[in-house]
């Protein structure tokens, strides 16, 4: 169904009732980059929170999701430059940083959402938030600047910041989600992919808006691999301020259904940035596998040969090298029939069929490069054996990549 779903500027203040900042705080050498945001909303949003699996988490995981159980937010607090991750007092510093701005908002500090990313291992040092804060409150409004401004202050190896804005209609209203993110490495699907802050003043209950956030995770967010690492930082959480005036969302139906696909469309595009702004990378990868029997087989197939390293490498030279894509489908675990398997990479510059029922066929090696070295590529895996789908986002893996990860913390 058409819901409208149109993009738009503002970022996470696109929808109404949030305000936002970003300000240089001292986490960073370089004054000129910006290392702690703020996100308010005017009054108690509607909230939900998505986590890392893995065993070793951050201690603002821990904080935030003990303060979101109750599914009501008001502000999120991000700086970028520490992990604060292994550090024995990492829970107080995480605390601190919410009783501080609790007291300097005049809000409960239960109702706020802290986040970290950086370096693991550091401990984090309390004295940039007590200085970071009351700049953050004199810089916080309500325009697409302080947006821009607090997507800048989460980066962290990013090379460009991450932020998008979509409107839709719900309930005969227009709905308004925002969203800014950030990820370049140690990004692997499962939902340990980067940190992620989306608004909306739809009206929905928290209830509701976890379950939305819950599903439309698994084929966006999910479905990205940068260098299968996962991280210990990552979590995506949504408020909802209930400003666009639908009425409340409490169970499944239409108006459901309109918000799930707006919340789709918008952490589909963030997802998509994450993939394209790989550590290193040249070109943005998706894998495309369709006609398999069931969905959770399809997810995983994609992923397996989102993953692959030799299958990032191959893009990354521009090697129609198919077999590669066989083999990452062949240990995926999942059941496949190899005999009708079909393969065709897409870009701009047209596409080429490499592989037909799991054999190969003659192609012509410089039309395939001349596919392979465009910046979106596309790896088209037709199963022929269902009629289900799902699509995975990652990059190529280059020479950068090692550049980058071999001196991050110098």
């Amino acid at each position: 169904m058409d819901y409208n779903i149109t993009a738009i500027d503002g970022g996470i203040c696109a929808a109404a009732g949030f305000k936002a900042a970003g300000v240089h705080a001292g986490f960073r050498k370089n004054k000129q980059k910006l290392d702690l945001a703020l996100i308010v909303a005017d009054d108690v949003c509607s909230a939900a929170g998505v986590y890392t699996t893995n065993k070793v988490f951050a201690a603002p995981v821990g904080v935030t999701r003990a303060h979101l159980a109750n599914g009501k937010a008001r502000a999120v607090i991000c700086n970028s430059g520490n992990a604060n991750t292994c550090n024995t007092d990492g829970y107080d510093k995480a605390n601190a940083s919410c009783d501080m701005l609790a007291k300097a908002l005049g809000i409960d500090a239960d109702d706020i959402i802290v986040a970290s990313t950086g370096v693991i291992g550091v401990p984090l040092p309390i004295e940039p938030i007590e200085r970071g804060i009351p700049m953050l409150i004199d810089a916080l409004d309500y325009g697409i600047e302080a947006s821009n401004n607090a997507a800048c202050a989460i980066m962290t190896t990013d090379t460009k910041k991450k932020e998008y804005a979509y409107e839709l209609t719900v309930g005969g209203k227009t709905v308004h989600l925002g969203g800014i993110c950030k990820g370049s490495g140690m990004i692997r699907p499962n939902m340990a992919t980067m940190l992620c802050f989306i608004t909306t003043d739809a009206a929905i209950s928290s209830e509701m808006l976890q379950s939305a956030l819950s599903e439309v995770i698994k084929d966006t967010f999910n479905m990205v691999s940068v260098d299968g690492d996962t991280s210990t930082n990552d979590m995506v959480t949504v408020m909802a301020s209930g400003k666009a005036g639908n009425a409340q969302i409490t169970a499944d139906g239409e108006d459901f259904k309109a918000f799930k696909a707006g919340l789709a469309a918008i952490c589909k595009r963030l997802a998509m940035s994450i993939a394209s702004d790989g550590e290193g990378a040249t070109k943005l990868l998706e894998c495309r596998v369709r006609n398999f029997t069931d969905k959770d087989g399809a997810r995983t197939l994609a992923k397996s040969v989102i993953s692959s390293s030799l299958v990032k490498t191959a893009m990354f030279g521009a090697d129609a090298n198919w077999g590669r894509i066989l083999c990452a489908l062949g240990y995926a675990g999942v059941d496949i029939d190899t005999d009708k398997i079909d393969v065709k990479f897409k870009s701009s510059a047209g596409e080429i069929l490499v592989c037909e029922n799991g054999r190969g066929v003659d192609f012509s090696e410089e039309i395939a490069k001349s596919i392979l070295v465009r910046r979106h590529l596309t790896i088209d895996v037709d199963m022929k054996s269902g009629d289900t789908d799902a699509t995975a986002w990652g990059c190529d893996l280059s020479y950068e990549y090692v550049r980058i990860n071999g001196d991050y913390r110098s």
